[in-house]
């Protein structure tokens, strides 16, 4: 009889401390972190990358391994950035260029993501686009621009249609990768809860497709803001405002090589940022979300 009770009480104890474990894990906190430590694992990284650049940059230049026409010094850019923050040129053409690319992934959105969760959800438009939107994701966004300038014309439309046919089958297939890796139980509790059609789309199938459609999203950007650049590059014209394509082109007919290094770095800095800014913040949240991020 004692015996029975020991064992009684042994298997009290393991299960409460169980039960404490799984509480400890549910209740892990999420920290902020401090400051000094993201500047030191954060900002500090990238710094020090860009200055190891300047300085490689600045021994090529100094070594003279190519001519300085090819291979401007970093001096020369700055001044070329320095001159155009003097005019109060500067934001004109970076806003240009970021508004038209934000607002034709906006677009790319509101057409990529119901298209994107038909294709998933139904199957004979599955397999009757299924295949296209992948040809398409697949093919060179600058192709779209001489076709796009016959049937439109120089303007501002021609260029969200190469940004359209250059996102909309990322973000599509982004979300079509998503809703595949959707567990079918997650569907069937949905329907037995009575989440079918467009409830259960928006409550079951889109929450847990998120990751991937997120990645679709990152890589819709990219095709946006590529695509534009081609655009601009391409079909130059003063009816279209002077955006950092045409500023890239207008230094190599010039023959200005601190405007196309300008340029170029210009690009790069607006792409860096819409990640960091827009895109990390999303990927973060989704994590945190899913507990699978324990520090903020």
């Amino acid at each position: 009889m004692a015996s029975t009770e020991t064992t009684v009480k042994a298997d009290t104890n393991d299960l409460a401390g169980l039960e404490a474990g799984l509480d400890a894990l549910d209740a892990v906190q999420v920290r902020r972190t401090p400051v000094r430590e993201v500047l030191l694992k954060k900002v500090l990284p990238p710094l020090l990358a860009v200055a190891l650049v300047l300085v490689v940059w600045q021994l090529l230049v100094t070594a003279k391994v190519t001519d300085e026409f090819k291979l401007p010094p970093p001096a020369a850019v700055w001044d070329s950035l320095s001159t155009m923050w003097l005019e109060g040129t500067l934001f004109d053409v970076l806003w240009t260029s970021v508004s038209r690319a934000l607002l034709g992934f906006l677009m790319a959105l509101a057409i990529g993501t119901p298209l994107g969760l038909l294709v998933a959800r139904v199957k004979f438009v599955r397999a009757a686009l299924g295949p296209i939107l992948s040809g398409l994701q697949s093919l060179p966004s600058v192709a779209w621009v001489a076709p796009a300038v016959l049937w439109i014309g120089l303007n501002d439309s021609m260029m969200y249609a190469v940004i359209l046919l250059g996102a909309v089958p990322s973000i599509a297939n982004g979300l079509v990768a998503g809703v595949d890796q959707v567990p079918p139980l997650f569907l069937r509790a949905g329907r037995t809860l009575g989440a079918s059609g467009l409830k259960g789309a928006w409550h079951i199938v889109m929450p847990a497709a998120l990751p991937g459609y997120l990645a679709g999203l990152k890589q819709g950007w990219a095709f946006s803001w590529r695509s534009l650049m081609a655009a601009e590059i391409i079909a130059s014209s003063p009816e279209l405002g002077l955006g950092l394509g045409q500023l890239l082109e207008n230094g190599r007919n010039n023959i200005d090589m601190p405007g196309i290094f300008l340029a170029i770095i210009l690009i790069l800095i607006v792409g860096i940022a819409i990640d960091l800014l827009i895109f990390s913040p999303l990927e973060r949240a989704v994590l945190r979300g899913r507990g699978l991020l324990v520090k903020s």
